[in-house]
């Protein structure tokens, strides 16, 4: 049972740690579409479309990684009880 909450936890933190490699590469993917496109508003009609893709994708990432931190915390707290 330790084993496998060990197992999980790192799992889970090398996870995380992915995915916040994948919003920095996005936010650099943003930063760029937006100089491209002359246009760093999100609210302007003429914003990019792609810009706001990648925004919704990171904002997913960010509340992915907010969830699988809880499951962190969880396991940990699990592996510390046994």
């Amino acid at each position: 049972m330790q084993t496998t909450s060990r197992f999980e936890a790192n799992a889970l933190h090398a996870l995380i740690s992915d995915l916040r490699w994948r919003i920095q590469m996005l936010d650099s993917d943003i930063a760029e579409e937006e100089r491209n496109a002359g246009n760093a508003d999100p609210g302007s009609p003429t914003y990019s479309m792609l810009a706001l893709a990648l925004r919704s994708r990171r904002d997913n990432l960010r509340a992915s990684i907010a969830m699988l931190q809880g499951r962190e915390e969880r396991a940990a707290e699990l592996s510390h009880a046994a």
